[in-house]
This record gives structure tokens, sequence and C-alpha cells, in this order.
């Protein structure tokens, strides 16, 4: 049953992200918190997340706006590096507390917390109604590196991205496609670090789950874009940003972690 989940999962995700921005890792991360811990689920999530989104790149990598790239791309590169820093010293902290419930045993940590916080936040983000300006050079530059710190953090680059470039007058090809590639930015830039912490230990039967979430992680972005056209992203939003809380909840009461 846990595998199914896993390749339901990655399916829808890919297909909505296709749409909304992000989505794979939001919902990727906690169907492997059933075999890993956090940080590894964060990692083997990266690699799927990296090679999605070159097969997407594939598909729609031509409607790139350039400049928005590397304005946007390169802060966000630079903001990984303190992000998998912080990652790896809350990884290596004390709990908060552990507790039992129901004959089972749950462990509050702080890298939880601050997940389930940042999910929660972002999924407020994605129903609040306020409409923030078109943002600056330097308030895009700035997006760009939090996009990328919380990327290297938690692998939740996406709502934040998205926010930003949403607000640009892209097409709905450019907004995917310049996301998509800002997104490669930081897979390339976020996975040697994971890889050297937490990824270089797992075995062939742990990285078959990879290649479990691949195949129809690719299959959902291929409907994805056959469908690019026909589908509201505000029903995307609030369904990613309801699941968002949901799972941020878990996160923080330590049943996830």
């Amino acid at each position: 049953m846990d595998y199914v989940i896993i390749i339901v999962v990655a399916f829808g995700a890919s297909m909505l992200t296709f749409f909304s921005g992000f989505g794979l890792g939001t919902l990727l991360t906690p169907a492997f918190l059933l075999f890993f811990p956090l940080p590894i689920a964060i990692s083997l999530t990266a690699a799927v997340h990296f090679l999605n989104n070159s097969f997407k790149f594939a598909l729609i990598g031509k409607h790139v706006d350039k400049k928005t790239l590397l304005g946007f791309g390169i802060p966000a590169i630079i903001g990984v590096f303190p992000g998998v820093y912080l990652l790896t010293f809350l990884d290596n902290i004390d709990a908060i507390l552990s507790y039992s419930l129901f004959s089972n045993d749950y462990t509050i940590s702080w890298l939880g917390v601050i997940m389930g916080l940042l999910m929660i936040f972002f999924a407020l983000n994605e129903f609040s109604k306020i409409k923030p300006t078109k943002p600056t050079g330097v308030v895009l530059a700035g997006g760009g590196f939090l996009s990328g710190f919380f990327g290297g953090l938690s692998g939740h680059q996406g709502a934040l991205r998205s926010s930003f470039l949403i607000r640009l007058n892209l097409t709905k090809e450019a907004f995917v496609a310049t996301g998509v590639a800002i997104s490669l930015f930081v897979d390339i830039t976020r996975i040697p670090m994971y890889y050297s912490s937490w990824m270089s230990e797992l075995d062939s039967s742990q990285w078959m789950l990879v290649v479990l979430a691949l195949v129809p992680a690719f299959i959902g972005a291929y409907f994805g874009k056959k469908w690019l056209k026909k589908t509201s992203i505000l029903f995307v939003r609030r369904t990613v940003g309801w699941m968002l809380i949901i799972f941020g909840i878990l996160l923080i009461g330590g049943i996830l972690s």
C-alpha cells in the first residue's frame, strides 16, 4: 500500500506542479517520510524533483524568459547554501520532546516544527487575497534568494518562487518554463550537498523508491503539458494549500518525522 501511495502522489503532484509552479516536492516528501527520516526524505525528493524538472524542461524549455531566469535564478543558487547548512544543523540537535499516543511513540523535532510552520505559511499565502504590486529587480532578487534558501532547507522553493513570478505578466508557458529552469538551478546546487550528508549511504533497494516515483512523475508531467491550457490554477493551488496545512500540522506534532 505504501508503494501505491508513492506512485499515486508522484503522478498527481507532477501533473499539478505543471500548472501551479510548485507541488511535487511538497507532496512527495511526506510520501517518502513513510520510509525514511526527514532529511533523507527531502534528499530523495530532490532527486526525483531534478529528474522530473529535466523532463519538463525538455517539453517546454523553449518558452523560458531569460531575463527573469538570471535575475531570480542566480540569487536562488546563492540562497541554497545557508538553507542546506541550517538543515544540517537542525538535524543534529536534540528533539523538543517525545510522547506516546495510542501505543505509538512520536518525537517533536526542531526540523519538523520549522518545516511544518513553513508548509502552513505557504498554504496561507496561497489562500491570501492580497495582491502585491509587481516586484522590482531588487525585490525579485531577494525573492530568488529566499526561494533558494527554503529550497535548500526543506525543498519548498516553488511556492515562494511562484508568488513572485506570477506577477511578472509572463505568458502561462513562460511562467511554467521559467519556473522549471530556476528550479533546476536550485536542484543542481543542493543535491550534491544532500548526497555528501545523507544520500551516499543508501542502498540499491532504497534508491528503487526513487525510480518507482520517477516513472509516474514523468507520465504526470506529460499529461500536465497536455492539459496546461484547460486547468484552473486557482483550483490547483487551493488543493495543494490544504494539503500543505494537513502535512504541516502532522510534522509539527511529530506524527511525521
